[in-house]
């Protein structure tokens, strides 16, 4: 099964940031997940926060496709997740 690609954007001191990343660090021990963390005040940061209608930190995009900001919801996630895996059944 493929690994769904996931993108936080996140900012220093930023409490909901720092939740996000324990929540995927669980999630990636139950699915197929890479996450990648990148600064939200970056210049590419900045242009996916643009381009994605993220307001706020936490910024997740899944896929490369804008998901949420700001606080994470791991019930709304692990739908999105096992939404998107179930679409990998008979996938090599």
């Amino acid at each position: 099964m493929p690994a769904l690609d996931i993108l936080v954007l996140t900012q220093d001191n930023c409490r909901f940031c720092e939740d996000a990343k324990l929540l995927f660090q669980r999630l990636a021990g139950e699915f197929p997940l890479s996450v990648a963390m990148l600064d939200i005040n970056s210049p590419k940061g900045q242009e996916l926060a643009a381009q994605g209608g993220i307001l706020f930190p936490p910024g997740i995009f899944i896929n490369g496709d804008p998901f949420c900001y700001g606080r994470p919801s791991e019930r709304k996630l692990r739908r999105e997740i096992d939404s998107r895996s179930a679409s990998w059944v008979g996938v090599p």
